[in-house]
């Protein structure tokens, strides 16, 4: 394995049971518009989506914690509503690498005023195996810098 793409989501913005499907215990689930109402009336807040200025600070974060840690970031989109990220494969774990990168960012945020929850639980992964799937992630991942 050469690399791998992770995203994560902001609070309360794929909610189990949305229309674009959603995943439990490891499976793909359809939509359910009840359950997503439901979930969506749990909520302990509110739905947090990224202004520019945070998606910078998000961004700076990341990068910073990807120097220290002296992680290989081959792209990067700080959306205002998930992050997508290409990284060079490392003998550490996937989720302590999430981890850190989503720690970093929260406590950047926090530093300048943010309170309450940041992420969602978890985050996805695709494996790259090979050159080719390397670079189709990280046009992927360009594309949604510019949009």
């Amino acid at each position: 394995m050469v690399g791998y793409m992770i995203t994560w989501t902001t609070f309360g913005t794929w909610l189990q049971g949305d229309e674009r499907g959603y995943v439990k215990n490891g499976q793909t689930l359809p939509g359910n518009k009840a359950l997503q109402i439901a979930n969506k009336t749990l909520q302990s807040q509110d739905t947090v989506r990224l202004s520019k200025n945070k998606q910078q600070i998000v961004q700076t974060a990341i990068m910073k914690q990807a120097q220290s840690r002296n992680h290989h970031i081959y792209a990067l989109a700080v959306q205002s509503n998930h992050i997508h990220m290409v990284l060079e494969n490392t003998p550490e774990p996937i989720s302590k690498i999430v981890a850190y990168y989503k720690n970093a960012a929260r406590l950047a945020l926090k530093a300048t005023g943010h309170c309450g929850k940041l992420w969602t639980k978890g985050y996805d992964k695709r494996y790259c195996y090979d050159q080719d799937a390397l670079e189709q992630r990280i046009n992927y991942v360009e594309r949604h810098t510019h949009t």
